[in-house]
């Protein structure tokens, strides 16, 4: 008998592998949670897309109410107003560098503190840990930290809006945590057996690996430096320092048409492209952060150990 032929045969004699079913209860829940996320997703999908639509139609459309998911009567008057308007481009020229200068000083500032409280063989890290914690949820309150930012000298600077928040006692918690439970005691040993110093090995062997934790720090910081406005409506005083957010107030809140006979077309113009701009600022305003958030998004579902320890 050949080799082809008991092959065969073993292949018409061999059980047919049966399809493991997935019990019912666990069926009915996997549903649920589908149906749940259909849900979720449509709650937050289509605002979205009722703003991106209101922003591409005519303002009169939009103040009629005649818009709903679809651009009515297509215009870009509102997005020509607001690129052409140069507080709009001096606010995002500002909030750009505070949020990459700021990201970059706070997720280093948080590493630097996060990584040493990690370590089991850091004397005091248990009282230091809980002074942190003990800031996070007891604060001197806006006066004492006005007088602060005053005293050394950072009001009506780029730096008060950079320093005074520059570490989260949350993201040092998340750190923290995964530097001790993520990153084995292993490599720490086998580092030190190779001669690396404590800095070394944070540089060499531990962010590398690290990769998911720096981008959610990356993205928390990135968000938070974006939309912060309260900030820099204490600290700063000089037009030309204002985030986007500032100026976005300023527009919406605070711009309000002028009154008289004689401007009566005029203010008809300007409260629907008023209406219009809204929605465009949402956009404009809202588009950079989009835009970041697929390319940090696959870190958090990427092992962060996978190949790092062999055994």
């Amino acid at each position: 008998m050949t080799t082809t032929t008991l092959a065969s045969k073993l292949r018409r004699t061999r059980p047919a592998t049966a399809k493991v079913r997935e019990p019912f209860a666990d069926r009915v829940f996997l549903l649920v949670v589908k149906i749940l996320l259909v849900i979720t997703l449509g709650l937050v999908l289509l605002p979205l897309i009722y703003i991106v639509a209101s922003s591409l139609s005519s303002p009169a459309a939009v103040n009629a109410g005649r818009v709903r998911f679809w651009p009515v009567e297509f215009s870009l008057e509102a997005y020509r107003s607001v690129l052409s308007n140069s507080e709009i481009l001096l606010g995002y020229y500002n909030s750009l560098i505070y949020a990459v200068a700021g990201t970059a000083i706070s997720v280093t500032l948080t590493v630097a503190i996060a990584y040493p409280l990690s370590r089991r063989t850091f004397f005091g890290r248990n009282v230091l840990m809980t002074l942190l914690i003990f800031t996070m949820l007891f604060s001197g309150g806006l006066i004492p930290t006005y007088m602060v930012v005053q005293d050394f000298g950072l009001l009506d600077t780029r730096w008060a809006l950079l320093l005074p928040n520059a570490i989260g006692v949350w993201q040092v918690i998340i750190a923290r945590t995964f530097f001790a439970n993520s990153i084995p005691e292993e490599l720490h040993e086998a580092s030190m057996l190779d001669g690396a110093s404590a800095l070394r090995t944070l540089w060499s062997v531990v962010l590398p690996l690290s990769k998911p934790l720096l981008a959610v720090l990356a993205l928390m910081y990135t968000v938070y430096q974006w939309n912060t406005y309260f900030d820099a409506l204490v600290y700063l005083k000089d037009p030309d320092l204002f985030p986007l957010q500032i100026i976005l107030r300023d527009i919406l809140i605070l711009n309000t048409p002028r009154t008289g006979a004689a401007y009566l077309a005029q203010q008809m113009h300007q409260i629907q492209l008023a209406n219009v701009l809204r929605y465009a600022l949402i956009v404009v305003s809202s588009l950079p952060v989009l835009i970041l958030y697929p390319f940090i998004a696959r870190h958090f579902t990427k092992g962060a150990m996978v190949g790092a320890v062999k055994g």
